[in-house]
């Protein structure tokens, strides 16, 4: 009988980061950012044990501003566990060229899903929305460069894979994660997000409120005049006299 159904593509781990304020370079400095990512994520991934699968990582691409590749599933527990510290020291150890004036901070996102040799697919559109997530965004804003300059999302699929597997996942734990709702668009799902060294019992929870803009002061309005209204009286003798009748507001004034 022929089948009227389709394989599933085989699961992949999707990896991808982008730069912070990457149009805030010029020319010359973005693309020695560009070609320094790749060296910065070939670092991290030695250091972790996954040179091997990194090497054979599909649909592999430069964003521009980042990079993205996909990898076997079962390096998740590397991913998430070992690798954004591994990363944090990698893109500390990187010496740039005097092109690159401030310290790079790099975005990171990992997503599990089916895809093809394309690369092409909701999964890999999920992965770009969670790197898009305002409250990743904000993290980075805060922070000094000098000391965070990495700040991992998760989606919820993952976070669930990995932490209730059971697996060791190196000196990251679940705690290390705080969940968050992202939301870029249409798009809003559970995710799960992680800076190395961070305790997020220690932060304010302000910190993923969106900034709050300022109400304009009230102005005072201004005390109209009262206009003056014409009266008429009548004398005895039936004769009509036409005035004006004005109130008058005073204030501060003094008795004489």
């Amino acid at each position: 009988m022929e089948r009227d159904w389709q394989d599933l593509p085989p699961y992949r781990a999707v990896l991808a980061v982008d730069t912070r304020n990457f149009s805030a370079l010029d020319s010359e400095a973005q693309r020695e950012v560009n070609s320094g990512i790749r060296e910065v994520l070939r670092s991290a991934l030695d250091v972790i044990g996954l040179s091997t699968e990194w090497r054979k990582h599909d649909f592999g691409q430069h964003t521009g501003d980042g990079y993205v590749g996909g990898l076997v599933p079962t390096c998740l527990p590397g991913l998430i566990g070992s690798f954004p510290a591994a990363l944090s020291e990698a893109l500390r150890q990187w010496k740039p060229r005097g092109n690159v004036a401030d310290p790079v901070q790099l975005r990171v996102s990992v997503h599990v899903g089916p895809l093809d040799e394309t690369g092409i697919g909701d999964p890999m559109v999920h992965t770009h929305r969670l790197l898009d997530e305002n409250s990743l965004r904000r993290v980075l804003d805060r922070a000094d460069p000098q000391i965070t300059n990495v700040a991992v999302v998760i989606s919820d699929r993952v976070y669930e894979d990995v932490f209730r597997s059971g697996v060791r996942t190196g000196q990251t734990v679940a705690g290390h994660y705080r969940e968050q709702i992202a939301k870029v668009k249409a798009f809003e799902r559970p995710a799960w997000i992680h800076v190395p060294g961070l305790d997020w019992r220690l932060v304010d929870p302000e910190l993923f409120e969106p900034p709050v803009p300022a109400e304009p002061a009230e102005q005072p309005s201004p005390k109209s005049a009262e206009k003056p209204s014409m009266t008429f009286s009548q004398q005895g003798d039936g004769t009509l006299f036409q005035g004006y009748k004005v109130t008058a507001h005073v204030t501060g004034g003094r008795d004489d």
